[in-house]
């Protein structure tokens, strides 16, 4: 309840759990449900989808309607909110929006830091994170970075390309999930005639050693063809790629962290950054400008001690992006032992902040989005 109001929200929401104490009655199926007029109704993306009319309907009535999706955000949420009709009732608050990244001020969003927490969520990924120290103890280790890829992205292929081209991907443990191509007019790299972003690539998994124990298999997974997708085959149709295993940043010195967004100015924080974060691994994060930024302004540092960190402020995506690997290759030159050893305390401060970050969402969570209400509905 909320001022008189009630609070009824789809069971299956990524914030059921936060908001329980306050809920007054709950749904797992929308067709059959018909909230009480002047509530405030929480919607989740499994059902906004199979009930998109009355969804929409929804927001015509005496009700508050929210979308809640933190699970996406940024440019992957504007595409949501257009598939589902609804992006002009978010920009004039007939549906107020509860997303996992930073959006233009045009959409009336509440930003809910929901992978930061589900990384945490997992008894595995404390387990492993207890063992961060191995890291650090491993002096030599097998692979001088790591560069974890699922979906195709341009800037995924633009780096793999580049790498590969300077030497560096050997050096990789790497996994690149989907095989097809990523031509675009962000990033280009015309060789011979012609832009091989456009090139379906290898598909390539983790090595079973390497995999978290619940994934790992006898055989690797075999694609029908290079452009298949293969992460639920890989996972079981699963979210995977939440749970941490240690042997592969013990084994690494780095990670180059491909986050989600490249050319959308607001930073979205997914599991890619918050597993290095959460085991203690050095990193290179290679997406939007301003994402250092932003994440040292919730409490972050980075390794700009070690590191030339300035590509964070380039606008021009290309520039940023060869710029990394300008910044991977000196890595690469250097002393791997000196430079992580340079870089543990960093690590083991972002470990706990991360920690202290997640206390703090799951504990201030109600009191923002009841005043989000306040302010919108």
């Amino acid at each position: 309840m909320h001022k008189d109001r009630k609070l009824i929200a789809d069971t299956f929401c990524d914030v059921y759990t936060l908001l329980e104490p306050w809920i007054d009655d709950s749904f797992w199926d929308f067709e059959s449900y018909d909230p009480e007029p002047g509530s405030i109704c929480i919607v989740g993306r499994k059902q906004a989808f199979e009930n998109t009319e009355k969804f929409r309907a929804l927001s015509e009535q005496d009700c508050t309607v929210i979308f809640a999706n933190s699970a996406e955000g940024s440019s992957t949420q504007i595409g949501q909110l257009r598939r589902l009709s609804i992006e002009r009732h978010v920009c004039d608050g007939r549906i107020l929006l509860l997303t996992g990244g930073r959006m233009p001020p045009e959409y009336r969003h509440m930003v809910h830091e929901h992978f930061f927490v589900r990384v945490l969520a997992y008894q595995e990924n404390l387990q492993q994170m207890a063992l961060w120290q191995d890291i650090f103890h491993r002096t030599h280790k097998p692979y001088q970075f790591l560069f974890l890829n699922g979906r195709t992205r341009p800037h995924r292929k633009f780096l793999w390309h580049r790498l590969r081209e300077q030497g560096l991907l050997d050096r990789a443990l790497w996994t690149m999930m989907e095989g097809r191509g990523s031509g675009t007019a962000i990033l280009q790299l015309p060789r011979e005639g012609h832009d091989i972003m456009a090139d379906v690539t290898p598909i390539q998994t983790l090595p079973a050693e390497y995999e978290v124990a619940r994934y790992r298999r006898a055989e690797a997974v075999q694609p029908r063809n290079n452009t298949d997708y293969v992460k639920f085959d890989v996972f079981n149709n699963q979210w995977g790629e939440i749970y941490l295993e240690i042997a592969p940043y013990r084994d690494s010195y780095f990670s180059l962290v491909t986050e989600t967004v490249l050319e959308y100015p607001w930073s979205f924080f997914t599991e890619k950054i918050a597993k290095p974060l959460a085991i203690g691994h050095p990193w290179i994060a290679a997406t939007n400008r301003g994402f250092y930024r932003d994440l040292r302004n919730l409490g972050f540092r980075t390794f700009n001690h070690v590191i030339d960190e300035s590509f964070d402020e380039i606008d021009h995506d290309q520039t940023r992006m060869e710029r990394i690997v300008a910044v991977i290759q000196d890595l690469c030159q250097q002393s791997p032992v000196e430079f992580l050893s340079a870089c543990e305390d960093v690590c083991k401060y972002n470990q706990q902040h991360l920690r202290a970050v997640v206390e703090q969402e799951n504990k201030t969570f109600p009191q923002r989005f009841f005043n989000f209400i306040n302010q919108h509905g």
